[in-house]
């Protein structure tokens, strides 16, 4: 599988096989051989796909397997070993050769005459002598009369193959026919797949990126077999969904090269080539105005560019800012969502809402803007009018314009859609350029401000915070950018923490697991707000249980919380599709919404109270808020840990009694004893609590076949959510169990620089990749029992699969070295500080 899945990233491929034995079941009719539908269907989808060529190379003359094979016409055919190229070949031979090749059918038909069973098989340029139905004794005797008669005779070339000889006048060879058919078609990488003593020739002649398949035993110079042409069937299928999805995400940026835009409300994501390509306005949780991340440039983007065309040469974030910097030959364009109109701390927030966001432009050589604004994921129409000042937006349900007036515009209109296209062309005395976009607003109107000022004041914001930041030793400069990620990702008018910025990332290109994180889960920013609190900075942690606190008081009760919510506390809308948007590599469906606030998620608990503790203890004392929040997480523990949830992983199943939930409700438990004793209130009742969740871990979580921590009480199957009952405390770090369950993990879950979450069927078809987050608890572990260089290499693997800027998305694919899920993740970035710090000797939620 992972030769096939590298086989399928090659720029151009030429896949080849054989007939009889590999597409087409041997009979003892050669004349009643035919192709497995199965195979049929998936060379045909192969040879359908672009850069990719398909060819069927046979001992069997072209007319014969053209007719029996009955292929499309897309899917080449080499006959008689290499000596017929379709409609190439020229069946007149010279005279001489024609007298020679009548003359070697006369000597075999003269010594086959009389023997019972015999096929002869007569071809443009060669004689096939089929033995499979002969007597044992008859093939034998037959075989040695040929090979010392006829296959003595000048210019005789002879082919072996499985119950076959074939004498040809002109040599033969499907090794130097493949490799005509590869230099002919270019091909970058080859795949062939044989049964015969035949195929050899080729196998011997594949080496590098190629991949060589025996069909059936034996002896052979292949590097990889299948049994039967059943599964060559399969090879064939895979290779085409493989192909197919990598040809889909082959021209899409890399989702772990787009950079993260924040004012700490809005968030945008810009690619590598200077594109803004998603933007959702009035809110994180709107619909996009840009959103070509998911649907193309016809789903609309924001570009500035050189009008040559040429490449960027670079992209990177302003050291210790949310300001992202794209350069080109002649050309740099500094974008940054602008903060220096937004109130101090303690002052009142504008009751409207509007984004600005800025890109500053200097420029040695002309450039273009393409402004293409598609509210509502393109669902509404609007136009486009210009003004002397730039562009406004018409026809929206929210106020939208462009500001740039030293541009030249045009109009474009592709029959629904207008797109603004501005020119800036430089002079001796004018090569700075201000293109602002801005929403909420109809304003555009020169800002009271100069560009450089906002651009200092905004950066001024981001390099303050860093600041106060106590960062690790290790790595420090990814330890910022996480740290940075996080910061932009939390909603500063609310508390609430985004899990990420985007929704529909796939977390396996061109299937179905696609889903919504623009929202507020209770877990994902507790724990992002304790690694915050853990690098020195509050005031995230302080806002968000200040907005949990509001949203548990607004619950039926505590233990009725939901697993997430808008950043405005309110519980989402009903999950539904987008779909005009083909999704990001063709990964449909595009969701809105999420199904998984309506499931139970007991482990959310956990994050919360954990991260109290933490924050009391730094402070010393203990709040009125704390204590509530305490007491409502305890007893909404107390009241359902019993019950079965649906997990960390959200899994859209029956409810299950999940390992890792049971050890959050002890996690829960656990801390927020430590809460109420630090305020001299001891709760013995909790006590008892703890230590019967605690055995009930122990003793149900615990499968002795595999040694290891499972994932459910009734799933006894491995999943590195398991590997916190090591992180958490709730057994020492040297015990046994924990030291087998991380080896079980590594082994059957660790895949190069990833972990995956699980393996069992979730019941969705695909697969996915290998969760960051799972990585670096992993990375905790591997320090916990004392493998130092294990954890700094592991970790290090783990920063090299970020992007372009540094982000991380939600998943590695280690077999496609690209990022999957959604993008920047707060989990990827959470377990980079966690590790970072583990490393410097920090452990989180493990007391």
């Amino acid at each position: 599988m992972d030769a096939l899945r590298q086989f399928a990233r090659a720029p151009s491929i030429l896949v080849g096989c054989d007939y009889d034995g590999t597409i087409a079941p041997i009979v003892d009719d050669p004349t009643h051989a035919t192709p497995l539908p199965e195979s049929v269907v998936a060379l045909r989808a192969l040879a359908g796909l672009s850069h990719t060529t398909v060819a069927v190379v046979s001992g069997r003359s072209l007319r014969d397997l053209a007719t029996l094979s009955r292929l499309p016409g897309e899917i080449h055919l080499v006959g008689s070993h290499g000596s017929e190229f379709d409609a190439d070949f020229l069946s007149d031979l010279e005279p001489g050769l024609a007298a020679r090749l009548r003359e070697v059918t006369r000597v075999i038909e003269d010594l086959v005459s009389g023997v019972p069973g015999v096929l002869v098989e007569h071809k443009p340029a060669s004689v096939a002598v089929h033995l499979r139905r002969c007597a044992s004794a008859d093939s034998t005797r037959l075989a040695t009369h040929l090979l010392t008669g006829p296959a003595t005779l000048p210019g005789v070339y002879v082919t072996y193959g499985k119950a076959v000889l074939e004498f040809a006048v002109i040599r033969m060879d499907k090794g130097h026919a493949f490799e005509a058919l590869r230099a002919g078609h270019g091909a970058a990488a080859a795949l062939f797949i044989g049964d015969d003593v035949t195929d050899e020739s080729v196998f011997t002649a594949l080496s590098g990126p190629d991949v060589a398949i025996k069909v059936g035993g034996g002896q052979t110079a292949a590097r990889y077999r299948v049994d039967d042409p059943i599964d060559a069937a399969r090879v064939f299928a895979t290779l085409a969904e493989e192909r197919r999805i990598w040809l889909a995400g082959a021209e899409s940026t890399p989702i772990q090269d787009h950079g993260l835009l924040s004012d700490g409300t809005t968030v945008a994501l810009v690619t590598p080539h200077g594109r803004v390509s998603w933007l959702c306005h009035p809110g994180v949780d709107a619909p996009a105005v840009f959103a070509e991340l998911l649907g193309g440039e016809t789903a609309g983007h924001f570009t500035i560019a050189p009008v040559s065309g040429s490449a960027p040469l670079s992209q990177t974030y302003v050291p210790d800012t949310m300001t992202i910097t794209t350069r080109w030959a002649g050309l740099t364009v500094t974008d940054y969502l602008d903060r220096s109109d937004q109130p101090g701390p303690g002052a009142a927030a504008p009751a409207a809402l509007s984004t600005r966001l800025v890109r500053a432009v200097h420029a040695r050589v002309p450039a273009r803007i393409v402004f293409a604004p598609r509210p509502e994921f393109g669902q509404v129409t609007v136009r486009l009018d210009i003004t002397p000042d730039g562009v406004r937006v018409m026809g929206g349900a929210e106020p939208i314009t462009l500001r740039c007036p030293e541009a030249t515009w045009d109009i474009a209109h592709d029959g629904v859609h207008e797109t603004a296209i501005g020119t800036l062309t430089p002079t001796a005395q004018l090569r700075e350029f201000t293109v602002e976009l801005r929403t909420g607003t109809d304003d555009l109107s020169r800002h009271r401000l100069p560009e450089s000022q906002r651009r200092s004041m905004t950066e001024e914001h981001w390099r303050t915070w860093v600041q106060r930041l106590n960062v690790p030793e290790h790595h420090h400069e990814h330890v910022v950018r996480s740290a940075l990620t996080l910061k932009a990702l939390c909603h500063e008018r609310t508390g609430a923490i985004l899990a990420a910025a985007t929704t529909s990332l796939p977390e396996g290109l061109g299937g179905v697991r696609n889903w919504d994180y623009r929202y507020c889960w209770l877990r994902d920013a507790a724990l992002a707000a304790q690694v915050l609190v853990a690098l020195g900075s509050t005031e995230e942690a302080q806002a968000f249980l200040l907005w949990l606190h509001i949203v548990i008081a607004g619950a039926a009760a505590p233990e009725r919380v939901h697993p997430l919510y808008t950043v405005h506390g309110t519980p989402l809308g009903s999950e539904a599709v987008v779909d005009v948007l083909p999704g990001y590599a063709g990964s449909r469906p595009v969701r809105v919404g999420n199904a998984a606030q309506g499931q139970v998620q007991l482990d959310v608990f956990g994050p919360i109270v954990d991260l109290i503790a933490d924050l009391v203890k730094l402070r010393g004392r203990a709040t009125d808020d704390d204590l509530w929040l305490t007491r409502a997480c305890v007893q909404a523990v107390a009241s359902r840990w019993r019950e079965p949830d649906h997990g960390i992983w959200e899994i859209r199943d029956r409810p299950r009694h999940h390992v890792h939930s049971k050890v959050m409700c002890w996690l829960a438990v656990t801390r927020g004893i430590e809460v109420m004793e630090s305020v001299g209130q001891p709760q013995p009742e909790w006590v008892a609590l703890q230590a019967e969740i605690a055995a009930d871990v122990l003793e149900q979580g615990w499968h002795e076949p595999l040694q290891s921590f499972v994932c459910a009480y009734d799933r006894p199957e491995l999943d590195a959510a398991a590997l916190h009952v090591a992180l958490t405390g709730l057994l020492p770090h040297d015990d046994p169990r924990l030291v087998s369950t991380v080896e079980a993990v590594e082994a059957a879950l660790r895949v190069g620089p990833t972990v995956l979450r699980y393996t069992y069927d979730d019941g969705l078809p695909g697969r996915e990749g290998g969760m960051t987050i799972c990585t670096t608890w992993l990375i905790e572990c591997y320090l916990r029992a004392g493998l130092r260089e294990e954890a700094e290499e592991l970790l290090r693997q783990v920063l090299e699969c970020s992007g372009r800027t540094g982000l991380l998305s939600e998943q590695w694919d280690a077999a496609g070295s690209r990022g999957l899920g959604n993008h920047p993740q707060a989990y990827s970035h959470i377990g980079v500080i966690r590790a970072a710090l583990a490393l410097d000797g920090i452990f989180l939620s493990s007391r």
